[in-house]
């Protein structure tokens, strides 16, 4: 047996990087690419049709199958196979975008050479590029670039968690013990009804507890009622608690709506509570002229969060956090003498790891500097334009169609609806039945791989005679490229799988 210790440099795998790596990369990507070919034409449409129990069987059988040099051709055509496609207009479910392929291609590049932002000896470009690019941002926002600070993130998730933590500390100070606080005097967060799930998260994991979150009321579009967070504050204050912070939402995601930015901020600065501006999906609008108004008052957050791989068309992740005024990250601020010594960041050598909850940490900022490059922001805003127009379309259409009701105009990009049984449009519907019947056309569309589309629990709309049901069905339209004839089809389609779940009941 060949001892490996004793192999020529030749005779071990192939490395992406260095001069060799492009020659090795490129029959690979060769095969990759007629892999993601074959998968997409077996799939034929937005989805493979069958169930669960079938897809694992699919993977089982391909993993067993795919060994030596076939696994990478094996393997990706089973990828595209089994994936959900959003770049097929049928597939419309999610804040999942279809990427750029510009910004594929710049993401292959970060893979191809592997730099990890924890310091600048691993990553000099990318260091200097993300400052560059997160200044570029900060101006979008209507921040300071000068004054501002932010970093990558792997999404709103870990941007909302940052947001809190850093009003945390403003308010408690970071090494502030709960245990024994009387419950009367612990720290309170106003979020929205609708707000993410992971506000409730952020507060578990920085030790506040989830009942420290305060749900106000929203209008039936999910947007946060002014006056009603007035009075959640005015609570608060009464109780002796601490608003510690107020997260307000621009781009809900089930309707996009977009809580009122201008007072939302008046009533946190009244308080003294921290904003954090939640702009995951509705930080898009900011590349729109006709949209970027709805996010006026965002400019007075003191933290926001965006994520460019929903209405930025980037390959995940791309989630940037911004904070308004740099000396807010002072909590975050690490030292670690292996990755960024004293010494070497007053000889010029600057480090990004005090920025980030992560250490490894790849460069999702080239994709971004990429796509802006090339497109611009008007061009990303002629994307933002035409998925709004698509969603505007799309909700005309539920107009039209008897069997649809439509819960609320469209804010941003999606579109809320439901299937009414037959016999049942401008009359009482059995809220149970209706919700039955929905939610199962749904899975019916997976079944036969003829859509993706989302579900949410919703009430009725306020101008509905129908009684109230909360399965509602939903289009998240993110791919510019749909016409409003794969809209109709789409819609067809929605009405004919809840006409085959009514004659099956």
């Amino acid at each position: 047996m060949t001892d490996p210790h004793h192999l020529a440099a030749d005779d071990w795998p192939a490395l992406s990087g260095g001069t060799a790596g492009p020659a090795a990369l490129r029959p690979l990507l060769e095969e990759v690419l007629a892999a993601l070919s074959a998968g997409a034409q077996r799939r034929g449409g937005p989805i493979a049709a069958g169930r669960p129990a079938e897809a694992a069987d699919r993977v089982r059988a391909a993993l067993a199958d795919a060994t030596g040099p076939a696994a990478l051709a094996r393997l990706t055509e089973l990828l595209a196979h089994g994936g959900a496609d959003p770049a097929d207009p049928a597939c419309a479910a999610h804040l999942h975008c279809p990427p750029l392929a510009v910004a594929a291609a710049a993401d292959l590049a970060v893979s191809a050479l592997n730099p990890s932002q924890d310091s600048w000896d691993q990553a000099p470009a990318a260091t200097a590029l993300e400052r560059e690019l997160l200044a570029e941002l900060a101006a979008l926002v209507g921040f300071d670039p000068a004054g501002s600070a932010g970093v990558l993130t792997s999404g709103g998730t870990e941007s909302n968690l940052m947001g809190l933590m850093l009003a945390r500390d403003r308010r408690l100070g970071p090494d502030v013990e709960l245990d024994g606080v009387p419950p009367g005097v612990r720290p309170r967060i106003l979020a929205s009804q609708a707000a993410h799930f992971s506000v409730q998260r952020a507060a578990a994991l920085l030790g506040l507890g989830e009942r420290a979150v305060r749900a106000v009321p929203v209008d039936r579009t999910l947007r946060m009622d002014p006056a009603a967070l007035a009075e959640a504050l005015a609570a608060t204050a009464r109780e002796g608690a601490v608003p510690v912070a107020v997260v307000a939402t621009a781009g809900t995601t089930d309707t996009g709506a977009i809580d009122p930015l201008g007072p939302v901020a008046d009533l946190a600065s009244r308080y003294g509570a921290w904003l954090h501006v939640d702009a995951a999906y509705g930080g898009g609008a900011l590349f729109s002229d006709r949209l970027s108004p709805l996010l006026a008052g965002v400019e007075r957050a003191d933290s926001v969060s965006l994520d460019w791989h929903k209405l930025g068309w980037q390959p995940a992740a791309a989630g940037v956090f911004l904070v308004r005024r740099a000396e807010t990250y002072a909590s975050l601020a690490r030292r670690a003498v292996y990755l960024n010594p004293a010494d070497d960041e007053e000889a010029g050598y600057p480090s990004l790891l005090g920025l980030s909850l992560r250490t490894t940490r790849r460069p999702d900022a080239f994709k971004l500097a990429v796509t802006l490059r090339t497109l611009g922001r008007a061009g990303l805003g002629r994307m933002v334009d035409r998925c709004h127009e698509l969603a505007l379309a799309a909700a005309e259409l539920v107009r039209a169609e008897p069997a649809l009701e439509l819960h609320c105009d469209p804010v941003l990009t999606t579109v809320v609806f439901r299937y009414l049984p037959t016999g049942t449009a401008g009359s009482a519907v059995d809220p149970a039945a209706a919700d039955r019947i929905n939610a199962e056309l749904r899975r019916e569309l997976l079944r036969t791989g003829r859509a993706v589309v989302g579900r949410t629990e919703l009430p009725a709309p306020a101008h509905s005679s129908n009684a109230a049901g909360l399965v509602r069905l939903k289009l998240t339209l993110l791919n510019p490229r749909t016409t409003p004839s794969d809209l109709a089809d789409l819609l067809a389609a929605v009405v004919r799988a809840g006409r085959r779940v009514e004659q099956s009941s």
